[in-house]
């Protein structure tokens, strides 16, 4: 019988946690996704590739609301039952307060290994692969964002004139300026056209001038044709991984290596320097060490089961609850920030989750031990 009530009510919270977390994960990431369009209207990506990378994002918002969402999963579902009287079957049938409140801890020890494998495996790899998208993909919408009288720079190290704009994809009067090489060229054509070269996207040039800067040197030949490819500059989106895209395995050698003075390899595409250490370090806390808060937080909540519904205070207690545990989730993440800025800050931070834990636990034992 008891494992049948424990198990309804873990059923309870588990259900209303998925449905809040995919309704306000949906929500934050279609906020994002207007913000990403810039990829689109702005640097000239395609929509194949944009939606690929806003697909692959949605991990990462889960990873980020999973501690907020357990904790209103776990208020609404307490209050529920403590206003349909359901909380009473518990007591009934000879479950203590403190025996519910273990259950509930080791659910949100089940939640914290989740959270611990989305920070540290699958968020970190769908970013990564969000961001391979965005470096393998072309400039798609390259002639869709090319105004007549404006320059444009959609790619890195070329900035585009055009004077006037025909049908189709011809153009009038082009101005280029090459700047993504050691000698820097401006070339102008009297027409030109856009097109696809198999997977590339060529800029047929006719009637030309190409003018060639070598230090204080000018070289200059006219053309009647050339193709200028567009695949050999890269979109001006930010194409490097970031720290948080990376793997864990890449980020704790790293740290290893730093922290070892031992010889730093950069032969890959992530640059393992000194000066990111600090950010790294903060990186691995994120993944592996803020989710202790988790249980944290489950505990905290649990204080809803001590005040009876019918005392007097219960809705102030119930406000103070819900503050307290919400200054606990703000401390999670603000706390974050200074935990590497000194060995002092990080083994403060490593020790601040196990002495509130022990310390909560040990006041709400007391509270109902007799209860």
């Amino acid at each position: 019988m008891k494992k049948l009530i424990f198990r309804k009510f873990t059923k309870d919270t588990l259900v209303f946690f998925l449905i809040l977390s995919f309704t306000i994960g949906l929500i934050v990431w279609t906020m994002q996704a207007v913000n990403y369009f810039d990829f689109v209207t702005q640097d000239g990506h395609g929509l194949k590739t944009y939606f690929s990378y806003i697909l692959l994002n949605f991990p990462k918002i889960l990873h980020r609301i999973t501690p907020f969402i357990f904790f209103i999963s776990l208020f609404f579902i307490i209050n529920d039952y403590e206003a349909k009287n359901e909380l009473l079957i518990f007591w009934t049938n000879g479950i203590s307060k403190i025996s519910f409140t273990n259950k509930v801890i080791i659910l949100s020890f089940f939640l914290m290994v989740f959270q611990i494998l989305m920070g540290s495996f699958v968020s970190p790899f769908s970013q990564l692969k969000a961001r391979d998208f965005l470096k393998k993909s072309n400039v798609d919408f390259f002639t869709s964002l090319i105004k007549e009288g404006k320059f444009i720079n959609v790619v890195d190290g070329l900035t585009i004139f055009i004077n006037q704009k025909n049908k189709g994809n011809n153009f009038s009067e082009i101005y280029l300026d090459d700047s993504s090489r050691s000698n820097k060229r401006v070339i102008y054509a009297k027409n030109g056209t856009v097109m696809d070269d198999g997977n590339k996207k060529v800029f047929k040039l006719f009637e030309g001038k190409i003018i060639n800067i070598d230090k204080n040197k000018l070289n200059t030949f006219e053309f009647d044709q050339i193709d200028f490819n567009l695949a050999d500059y890269s979109t001006t989106s930010i194409l490097h991984p970031k720290i948080q895209e990376m793997p864990s395995k890449s980020l704790i050698e790293c740290s290893y290596k730093i922290f070892k003075n031992k010889k730093i390899d950069n032969s890959n595409k992530f640059k393992c320097t000194k000066s990111s250490h600090n950010e790294i370090n903060q990186e691995l806390f994120k993944r592996f060490y803020k989710p202790l808060y988790i249980p944290i937080i489950a505990l905290l909540t649990c204080f809803l089961i001590v005040f009876p519904k019918n005392s007097s205070s219960y809705k102030k207690n119930r406000r103070i609850i819900f503050l307290i545990t919400f200054f606990i989730l703000i401390l999670s993440e603000a706390s974050l920030r200074y935990a590497t800025s000194s060995y002092l800050a990080s083994t403060i931070y490593m020790m601040v989750p196990w002495i509130i834990f022990l310390s909560i636990y040990l006041f709400f034992f007391n509270r109902i031990k007799n209860v």
